[in-house]
């Protein structure tokens, strides 16, 4: 099962949900992240606190992608864009209602990774228990 995590410039929200599905869930679902808009690199703050969580460094295997370079996808995850979010086709579509933690201290960083760590989890299981179609 492929599932993609969108949002408009694809360089923090879903850059943390792409790194946290394949660490907890690559067993599970393959994770790809993508947007409307690119940003040259992904979001220095999520990349630090990455790595210092759970050792992750999303700068050696990711990179801020358009919907197009994505393959096709059965669940979609829009991160919550407050504005117009990315349509892609899928079989499943949900929203996780994130906000965007840019520009903000690192409790609020902490906190949504926190969040997508604990939605991460509970869509693994829901795709284990063959829930989602």
């Amino acid at each position: 099962m492929k599932v993609a995590f969108i949002c408009v410039h694809n360089s923090c929200r879903s850059q943390i949900a792409e790194a946290l599905g394949r660490y907890l869930a690559g067993d599970v679902f393959e994770s790809y992240s993508a947007g409307t808009e690119t940003k040259p690199q992904i979001n220095q703050d999520a990349v630090r606190l990455m790595k210092e969580i759970y050792g992750i460094d999303m700068e050696a295997t990711q990179y801020s992608k358009l919907l197009a370079d994505i393959p096709p996808v059965d669940v979609v995850i829009t991160m919550g864009c407050n504005v117009q979010c990315p349509f892609l086709p899928c079989k499943y579509r949900e929203d996780w209602g994130l906000d965007d933690p840019t520009g903000k201290d690192d409790q609020a960083f902490r906190l949504v990774i926190a969040a997508i760590e604990k939605n991460i989890l509970h869509l693994k299981e829901r795709i284990l228990r063959k829930e989602l179609p």
